[in-house]
């Protein structure tokens, strides 16, 4: 095999592998269709148990079931010698199988005990069964005794003898009373592993004269009974109480053997008083932990398949209040003989070599024999080719017709193994197991595994080949198992495609055909989040997946690693959940999980669910005081959202039932508040929890808290003296709350008197108030008020002065020197002197400046407009006078105003603003508009601002691209309003300003637009002339011409290369090719560069038009001919036919062609 060949990685790409596996590792192929073909010796498939304890009320069934080609014929034996089957009418042997049926109905059971053993021959070898040991089930009678009554003193121990008798297996031991309920059992009273009932220490309870053991046989399902024992407990002189000793196992340590596998049980059963604790531990390693329990009160420790490194010293200790007991069991663990290799069925071919491996284990070493067909190995015939080295039977260069079965028997003390395995010499071609044209599906960067089942004998070397080109080799990425399957470690979406394995041997070849699909991974894009949802919303999880196209998706959904809940309330859509309404049952981790049929891939998130907190419980009132108390509370549930802050409220049955108040707040911490309380009041208290989702139900109220009525702690506040009429003063006041009022007779003691005068303070005591009316009051003067709460048990702390004013009146006066100064047309400042103190009479709230325009100065008539009304706040001496019209006559008069109304007004002074300029004119008309003339009418404005020295007049042209041309302007006297405009250019747009002026200026100017109109006469006949069949055929045979001269001129440009045009019109100086001239308008020289530049010149579009690269001027500028019409209202629409030469200074610009509008027009 060449194995240093190099691989090719390509999805075409043929690879081959040749593979070797040695010839002790060919087995048996389980395939039907291949065994039917195939000879095989006997094996052996079923058998009965070693130790088999058959029940005696029924048959004996032997199984001996066994396999081969030709199919095997059975014997049996036993004790060692041949049973004859045929010869016991009690026997049958079931047709093409060794099993027996034994009838014993009859007969008794004992007369088919003993040792059987099945053979299995046929002509290529001879296989035997285990030595099955028949024994039959025993459930011998309790033998009669007469038992005394066992007196004991209370507090000693006793032990409660069962033993009962031997059986087949051992019965199962219980105690019970007469009424067949079982007697209690502690760390006092138990049953020890041989069935005996011991008691640590007596108590008189325990006096009853019915402690019956039961022994319950399995196989038969029999009960056996022993004779009740009756125990009396007497206390004339009872026990002292005693340190432990043990009653079971004697003495300070013991020994106790184990097997291997088995299960080991040590027990410790202690006396004493106190009934004493039992406890284990290994004096040289830790206990199995794994694979140990305890039973019986700590009494049994069992551990459970035992291992030889559970052999040493287990100490247990036995301990009371007086002091403890140890006990030592030495534990040693032996084995009977397992299997290390047992020996495996070999095929062979001629002349191979072969092993048989029999390795087993045990304690103490088991003994190993072979036999061959069933006979000693060292009593069957010779055989050179076989050698036999302890564990281990070599068989080299063997024949045809050497098949047989080779028998291992390893056995000690505590057991024996045997094992059948055959040689069978077989010459077979090779054969493919593994079924044609398999496909093979796998996910990207996974490993591929491609089977390649085979047999054959001399067994096959194995090829593959990936689309029939180059062979695989076995090394990266791909591996060849002896078995012939085929991995590629990470595989991608090359290794896709079609793989050929070939079996072949010296006698023969066959090939087999699989497919390799390589699969995009599946993958969760957009996984779920964690959520924290109030309770009665809405959960949404998302999770968006993709995954192969040619996959079939399951999107599952799970909670807790477990299914989601069945309710209507979980929406399971394409990508997503949704839960609605959730509760606190709700929370959890969810997981979506996608699966295919190749891979799967989850996401998992958790939902919390919150809501308001729990309401507190437990209120509790202490530390009780006159004017404090502190409140405790338990907080409740909190819901996932931890507590903020917790808030007491407050109720006062005495002043507001029903009504609760805020009283203070405490953090989400803290489960206590002092509360500082008011006199006279009936408290009862709630707690509110908050957290970040709202407030929790209020808690139940605590108990009522009274406080004892004291003198007011507070006086009345918002204290206020204010004037409603000019001659009183009314003194008000917030009043204080029924909590505030700390006591029965609450009143207020209103103080009064004029500010900043020698005088006594007046008082008045009100209840159930909250102002008081001073009468007879001057107008107007500062007074000092105080306002004292009072009850039955005295009076509020002393009251601060609070300063307030009596009534207001009108003022009495106006202000006077009223001056007005112009600043221009439309703005004036107004000056004057303020009004005194005294004869404002009240608070100053400003002046009121009224003012209005009598009539504009060029109107001898009145036409008085709207008034005006400026109010300037304060003290104010000035202000201005904004929006004025120039040129007008104005009227103003003053006020002062206070809180009661204004005064009289100032007498009305005049001013007179100057001109400015003028506004608008009044409109601009276009009337008469001709070819070259239109006329203007226009409007005065409305609003002069003064006298018009005339108007002015712009406009200019304006063409089809908006540009505006040339400006003309024109001055008019005031008074004309119309005027004709000669002179204008036909078929264009003018663009008219127009604005008034006066000495000041000129003023807003308006604007209008019009089109003068197009000759008609022209306008027919170009639509005559574009319309007639004559024109249309001379300008089909122009663009037909035009055509025919560029295609030649390309074809001679193409044909002639680089022409130097310039040289030779120079060297032949022929007036007929030499360069014409830009100002002649022809053509220029060539140039050598311009070879492969696109061509210059003109072209004319299919409409007959030229196109314009310039400007859109009128036509009028041309004096050329077009296609356009006018609009009814003169406007222009169309587009313009000709165009300008070109000036002398454009160069080589490519030309226009000419208008064939405008050169027809230049023939009529």
């Amino acid at each position: 095999m060449d194995r240093k060949r190099k691989w090719v990685l390509s999805s075409g790409a043929l690879l081959v592998i040749f593979l070797g596996r040695m010839t002790t590792a060919l087995e048996v192929p389980l395939d039907p269709k291949v065994l039917e073909g195939l000879p095989q010796p006997p094996t052996i498939t079923h058998q009965s148990p070693k130790d088999f304890i058959i029940d005696p009320r029924e048959n004996i069934l032997i199984y001996c079931e066994a396999k081969g080609k030709p199919h095997p014929s059975f014997s049996w034996t036993r004790n060692g010698t041949h049973f004859d089957v045929e010869k016991d009418s009690k026997v049958l042997m079931k047709p093409s199988s060794g099993t027996l049926v034994i009838d014993i109905s009859g007969e008794k059971a004992e007369a088919y005990e003993g040792i059987y053993q099945c053979t299995a021959r046929n002509e290529h070898g001879t296989a035997v069964s285990n030595n099955i040991f028949i024994r039959q089930s025993r459930s011998p009678l309790w033998s009669k005794e007469r038992k005394e009554a066992i007196m004991v003193q209370v507090g000693v121990s006793l032990v409660l003898q069962c033993r009962p008798p031997a059986g087949l297996p051992p019965p199962i031991i219980f105690w019970m009373d007469n009424n067949f309920q079982r007697l209690p059992q502690n760390t006092r009273v138990s049953q020890a592993l041989n069935g005996d009932l011991y008691f640590s220490n007596v108590l008189l309870d325990d006096t009853r004269n019915d402690y019956i053991c039961y022994a319950r046989f399995p196989h038969t399902q029999t009960i056996q009974q022993k004779q009740p024992i009756t125990v009396k407990v007497l206390d004339n002189s009872p026990s002292e109480e005693r340190r432990p000793s043990f009653m079971a196992p004697l003495g300070r340590s013991s020994t106790q053997m184990a097997l291997r596998g088995g299960v080991l049980e040590l027990e410790c059963i202690a006396e004493g008083l106190p009934t004493p604790e039992v406890s284990w531990y290994k004096e040289s390693g830790d206990l199995p932990s794994s694979r140990m329990s305890f039973h019986n009160f700590q009494k049994t420790l069992k551990i459970a398949d035992v291992m030889e490194a559970d052999a040493g010293d287990y100490r247990c200790t036995a301990k009371n209040s007086l002091g403890s007991a140890h006990h030592t069991i030495k534990v040693n663990v032996k084995a009977a003989p397992f299997w290390i290799s047992a020996p495996r069925n070999l095929i062979l071919a001629p002349k191979e070599t072969g092993i048989l491996t029999c390795r087993v284990s045990g304690d103490p070493k088991p003994q190993i024999a072979w036999s061959v067909n069933g006979v000693p190995i060292e009593d069957s015939p010779k055989d050179t080719s076989r050698k036999v080295e302890d564990d281990t039977v070599i068989l080299s260069d063997v024949q045809t017709g050497s098949s047989a079965v080779y028998q291992c028997n390893a056995s000690n003390e505590f057991g024996y193994l045997l094992a059948n395995a055959f040689v069978n010499v077989l010459a077979e071609a090779p054969r493919v197991l593994t079924p044609p044209n398999n496909v093979y599906q796998v996910i990207t960067n996974n490993p591929a595994f491609l089977d390649c089942a085979s047999f054959g004998s001399p067994i096959p070397t194995i090829t593959w080949f990936k689309e029939s080109q180059t062979s695989i080799l076995n090394r990266d990425p791909y591996v060849i198992h002896n078995n012939g399957t085929l991995e590629i470690n990470v595989a991608q979406s090359l290794n896709s495609g079609k793989y050929t394995c070939i079996a072949s041997n010296n006698l023969g070849t066959r090939e087999n055909h699989v497919y390799l699909e390589v699969k995009e991974p599946t993958r969760i894009l957009a996984q779920p989040e964690y959520m924290v949802v109030q309770r009665n919303r809405k959960a949404v999880f998302e999770c968006k997946v993709k995954h192969d196209p040619t996959l079939i998706p399951t999107m599952n959904w799970l909670k807790d690693n477990g299914e989601l809940p069945d309710d209507e309330r979980f929406l399971v859509d394409t990508d997503s959940l949704t839960i609605n309404e959730v509760t606190e049952e709700d929370e959890g981790t969810y997981t979506c999980v996608m699966n295919t049929t190749l891979d799967q891939d989850s996401a998992s998130a958790m939902l919390t669910v919150v809501e308001e907190p729990d309401p507190p419980t437990d209120l509790e009132l202490t530390d009780q005081r006159e004017r404090s108390v502190q409140l405790t509370w338990i907080p409740g549930d909190e819901h996932n959202s931890p507590t903020q802050k917790f808030l007491v409220q407050y109720e006062d049955l005495l002043h507001q039932a029903g009504v609760w108040h805020n009283l203070t707040e405490e953090e989400g911490t803290k489960t206590t508040a002092h509360l500082d309380l008011s006199p006279y009041a009936y408290y009862s208290f709630r707690v509110l929890a908050v957290n970040h989702v709202g407030y929790s139900q209020p808690s139940q109220p605590s108990r009522q808290y009274r406080t004892n009525p004291a003198a007011p702690d507070v006086n009345p506040t918002d204290v206020h003296g204010v004037g409603t009429e000019h001659n009183n003063l009314v003194i008000s006041w917030k009043e204080l709350t029924g909590l505030q009022s700390n006591g029965p007779g609450l009143q207020y003691k209103v103080n009064w008197r004029q500010k900043d005068v020698e005088e006594d303070w007046l008082s008045e005591t009100v209840a159930n108030a909250s102002k008081y009316v001073v009468s007879g009051t001057p107008t107007f003067v500062p007074y000092e008020v105080k306002v004292q709460a009072v009850n039955d048990y005295g009076n509020g702390p002393a009251p601060e002065a609070v300063v307030g004013y009596s009534g207001e009146d009108v003022p009495m006066s106006a202000p006077e020197s009223v001056q007005v100064l112009v600043q221009n047309g439309t703005l004036a400042e107004v000056h004057w002197e303020p009004v005194l103190t005294s004869m404002v009479r009240g608070r100053l709230q400003g002046y009121k400046v009224s003012y209005w325009r009598e009539r504009s100065l060029h109107q001898a008539e009145a036409q008085q407009e709207e008034q005006q009304v400026l109010l300037f706040s304060g003290n104010r001496t000035d202000g201005r006078l904004p929006g004025l019209k120039p040129y007008s006559l104005y009227t103003l008069n003053i006020r002062v105003v206070n809180g009661k109304g204004e005064g009289p007004p100032s007498p009305n002074h005049n001013f007179e603003t100057p001109e400015g300029v003028p506004g608008p004119p009044s409109f601009l008309r276009i009337k008469n508009t001709d070819m070259d003339s239109l006329t203007l009418e226009w409007g005065p404005p409305q609003d002069n601002n003064g006298r018009l020295t005339g108007y002015t007049l712009k406009y200019q042209p304006v063409n089809s691209s908006n540009e505006l041309g040339p400006v003309e302007e024109m001055m008019f006297p005031a008074n004309e309003t119309t005027v004709i405009l000669a002179d204008l250019k036909y078929s264009t747009r003018y663009k008219f300003y127009f604005n008034a002026k006066t000495i000041k200026g000129s003023g807003p100017t308006i604007t209008e637009e019009a089109v003068t109109i197009m000759d008609e006469a022209m306008k027919s006949d170009q639509v005559d002339l574009a319309t007639q069949g004559w024109f249309i055929g001379l300008m089909c045979a122009i663009a037909l011409l035009i055509l025919v001269l560029l295609i030649i001129c390309f074809i001679k440009r193409n044909k002639g290369g680089k022409y130097p045009v310039k040289e030779k019109e120079d060297a032949h100086q022929d007036p007929e090719i030499q360069p014409m001239k830009d100002d002649d308008g022809t053509f220029g020289e060539y140039s050598d560069t311009e070879d492969h530049k696109p061509l210059k010149g003109s072209r004319t579009p299919s409409n007959g038009t030229v196109k314009r690269d310039d400007s859109d001027d009128s036509l009028v500028d041309y004096g050329e001919g077009g296609d356009g019409q006018f609009n009814e209202d003169g406007s222009f629409i169309g587009q313009y036919s000709g165009k300008k030469e070109k000036d002398t200074h454009e160069g080589n610009e490519s030309s226009e062609a000419p208008s064939p509008v405008n050169a027809m027009n230049s023939f009529v």
